[in-house]
């Protein structure tokens, strides 16, 4: 094999490796399949695709999360004018605190509007 042609083909299975642990070890994938099906699912600005973790998705015919998180806050989907979302720190002094229901939550921050 000419020395050219065997260092393309090393460069593409490092590629293919590197993403195959990508995929393993974060929630891009998932994130991006979400994404792609529903155009109403975004990724919190304060987050990034490969970190963020939906935890709870409307069990209705669109496949958008209600609650996620990720290393630092928790996410609530409110979709009104207002916000998109709502997200408190996952260190927050919340009595009675559930992260699956944001009549728990308090001092919430409005997320930036994409």
């Amino acid at each position: 094999m000419p020395r050219p042609l065997r260092i393309a083909s090393l460069a593409i299975a490092a590629l293919v490796g590197a993403i195959a642990i990508v995929g393993a070890t974060t929630h891009g994938f998932s994130n991006a399949w979400m994404m792609l099906t529903d155009s109403s699912n975004i990724i919190p600005a304060e987050s990034s695709i490969l970190s963020f973790e939906p935890y709870v998705i409307n069990p209705g015919s669109s496949n958008y999360w209600l609650y996620g998180k990720d290393r630092t806050n928790y996410y609530h989907f409110v979709h009104t004018e207002q916000a998109l979302y709502v997200y408190l720190p996952i260190k927050n002094s919340c009595p009675r605190f559930d992260r699956e229901n944001i009549r728990t939550w308090c001092n919430v921050r409005i997320g930036t509007r994409h």
